[in-house]
């Protein structure tokens, strides 16, 4: 299927750190991020443009640390290198499977990853090669959900793909509430209202002011990105209009 035909061009999939790891452990599990890096090929082989933003909270949560006592940079920082063990492992799964991959960081490691150059990044995704972003926006107090805004605003994506555990975003945790209502639709206004845990208000925000919508799925189910992209209705999107 030639890419001209399908609903988007380019897209940017924010990829959260549970992605890497096996269901209820930490760390790095290689089934799982094999799984991912499939699912991803089968995207870039229809001719679509992919930058992926990784997490890294698989391997260590900066928020986190930072409740417990732990200085706010420091441990931001130790978070942002958690998303380049990630995005290593990614690399090299996709590579494995043939896929021509490039890893771009926005912390300067010249040794393991390319700097991330706006200009670069782009002549890559032209170039039909799959970019994985890490190190989040290189500085501390932003998640990896505002990276993947400001990402998708710099690179000209049509749309981001919030990749999760869950099928969707719900008016409470349906993992805790069994009457838990899902959204199809919601607009950006509606999610900042309610504080819905879909991203952060700054992530949404940035969404928001340049209307590019995200699409909210369940990424463990086998075939779901390469469905969204192909226009079925999965999941939850947020958009302005």
């Amino acid at each position: 299927m030639e890419s001209a035909k399908l609903p988007f061009k380019r897209v940017l999939l924010k990829v959260t750190g549970e992605a890497f790891c096996d269901k209820g452990a930490q760390g790095i599990g290689f089934g799982s991020v094999r799984h991912l890096a499939s699912e991803i090929k089968g995207i870039a082989n229809l001719g679509i443009e992919i930058a992926v933003v990784v997490g890294g909270g698989n391997i260590f949560r900066g928020s986190e640390a930072s409740e417990k006592g732990m200085d706010r940079v420091s441990a931001d920082n130790m978070g942002m290198m958690a998303t380049m063990i990630n995005g290593l492992a990614l690399q090299n799964a996709l590579e494995e499977m043939d896929c021509d991959t490039r890893m771009l960081t926005a912390i300067d490691i010249h040794q393991l990853a390319e700097p991330y150059v706006r200009r670069r990044a782009i002549r890559h995704l032209e170039k039909d090669r799959v970019i994985i972003l890490a190190g989040g926006t290189g500085n501390p107090y932003f998640t990896t959900d505002t990276t993947a805004s400001l990402r998708a605003m710099e690179l000209g994506a049509q749309v981001i793909l919030k990749a999760t555990k869950v099928d969707g975003i719900y008016d409470a945790d349906p993992m805790k509430v069994s009457t838990a209502r899902k959204y199809k639709e919601l607009k950006f206004i509606d999610v900042l209202r309610d504080n819905l845990k879909v991203m952060d208000a700054a992530a949404i925000s940035l969404c928001m002011e340049n209307d590019v919508p995200i699409i909210v799925f369940d990424m463990t189910v086998t075939g779901n990105i390469k469905r969204v992209l192909l226009g079925e209705k999965i999941g939850t999107i947020v958009r302005g209009k």
